[in-house]
């Protein structure tokens, strides 16, 4: 197995480990279509890159969905719960990926945007929440992903300085906050509304559009190569 010269891995969950995003993009249209309105490109945007408390407020202070935002929160809680906690599943390939790194001593943190009671319920029932050092979530930090703060929080208990710690997102924003940030980045294609294979792959360090792709012992051999 590759030495791991001190590398640390963040994934994101959504759409990176869990194959969740069909779940979430058809409770987004399922809101709109009851609420009469039809999100546009830029509402799509902006629900992929905010906290569920920056989405709710959003589509109840732009659209008047809900009573409240607070009442957005609680009707997607409620709508997501059951999922994360009985259905959710890896994307092919995530389990085999993260067992390999495990097995070759890399430590491993999840950071996400999903709150932290369905992020562990849904690493739980997918049998992933085992290889985690740290599962740390938005709302732990007090700051979405437009900010590293998630990822420190995470890379503080993995014990890894930014250029040898790598993200593994679907997101183009979050790989663009982490190469920011200083952090190596692995863009994992998931759906265009994220990012496209192209903005992936200029954004990020490696890209790979699925985890069926790369071996773990093929990423420790590209991550070794990378470090500085």
């Amino acid at each position: 197995m590759i030495a791991t010269a001190g590398i640390g891995v963040i994934f994101d969950c959504d759409g990176t480990l869990l194959d969740s995003m069909e779940m979430w993009h058809s409770l987004d249209d399922r809101i709109a279509e009851e609420a009469g309105v039809v999100f546009t490109k830029e509402d799509k945007d902006f629900l992929t890159a905010g906290t569920l408390r920056e989405c709710a407020d959003y589509m109840h202070e732009k659209h008047g969905i809900g009573c409240s935002g607070a009442d957005v929160e609680r009707m997607i809680n409620d709508e997501t719960a059951k999922w994360y906690a009985t259905e959710a599943v890896p994307r092919p390939g995530a389990a085999a990926f993260v067992r390999g790194l495990h097995a070759a001593g890399v430590p491993m943190a999840v950071a996400s945007s999903t709150p932290p009671q369905n992020l562990r319920a849904g690493l739980e029932t997918a049998g992933l929440a085992q290889y985690m050092s740290a599962i740390v979530s938005v709302e732990d930090a007090g700051a979405p992903k437009r900010e590293p703060l998630v990822y420190d929080m995470a890379r503080q208990v993995l014990g890894t300085p930014r250029c040898r710690t790598w993200g593994f997102e679907d997101a183009r924003y979050a790989i663009e906050t982490l190469s920011r940030a200083g952090y190596r980045t692995v863009g994992v294609f998931d759906t265009d509304v994220a990012g496209t294979r192209e903005e992936l792959a200029a954004a990020a360090d490696v890209f790979i559009a699925s985890f069926t792709e790369m071996t773990a012992e093929e990423f420790l051999a590209v991550a070794y190569a990378h470090q500085d």
